[in-house]
């Protein structure tokens, strides 16, 4: 075996001991962000609606709502979640204070977004539903949103990207996240780039795909 073929040998074989721990961290790294979507897009979608057709009052009350969700780092948001929380009485596990403070922001930024995709809906779309008799709960439901949620996707499935990246910040409330068991793991082994790399694999298994995704609607959705 050559000089460079015998620590690539070994790194491989570090990787195989190392997969299971950290495959095991990535899987919570997607359920986070899964849970984190499933939270944030419905209330950035209904902040969208509020902002497009909602009164003075609610515009000024969500427009205050959302620049806070967008303009508070994430980091802060999970430490008023785990650490803040529980003087008010609300203690949540890291999961969940986690779930909820990216959640949180995914909703802040995903309101843009879906703004911008309910005001391309077409004037006559709107008229052709009002003059069919649909209330403006049907209109958004049966025929606005819909229509929305095709022209946004792209963009949503970018945002999901930066989702599954900032599920790394849950390692600071010790969420057994994958960058939390790579650090762990590179604590007990002080083998800290072998397994930051195959961490850095790992992260990447998750995100090229969905990146190509996101591109290749972008690409569908162009006129």
């Amino acid at each position: 075996m050559t000089a460079t073929a015998a620590p690539l040998a070994s790194l491989l074989a570090d990787w195989g001991e190392w997969l299971p721990d950290l495959a095991g961290g990535l899987w919570t790294s997607v359920r986070l962000g899964a849970a984190s979507l499933a939270l944030g897009l419905p209330l950035g979608l209904l902040a969208a609606i509020g902002l497009t057709s909602g009164g003075r009052g609610a515009r000024i009350a969500l427009t205050t709502l959302v620049e806070l969700a967008r303009g508070v780092p994430v980091l802060v948001l999970i430490y008023l979640a785990y650490f803040g929380l529980p003087r008010a009485g609300i203690t949540l596990e890291a999961f969940a204070a986690a779930t909820v403070a990216i959640g949180l922001s995914v909703a802040g930024y995903s309101s843009e977004t879906f703004r911008a995709g309910l005001l391309s809906v077409g004037r006559g779309q709107r008229d052709a539903a009002a003059a069919l008799g649909l209330t403006p709960a049907k209109q958004y439901r049966l025929v606005i949103v819909p229509q929305a949620i095709r022209i946004v996707l792209p963009p949503l499935v970018g945002l999901a990207v930066q989702v599954v990246q900032l599920t790394a910040l849950a390692f600071t409330i010790g969420l057994p996240e994958l960058l939390g068991r790579a650090y762990n793991l590179g604590s007990i082994t002080t083998e800290y780039l072998g397994v930051l790399l195959l961490a850095t694999v790992l992260y990447l298994a998750v995100l090229v795909p969905l990146s190509q995704l996101a591109a290749l609607l972008a690409r569908r959705a162009a006129p």
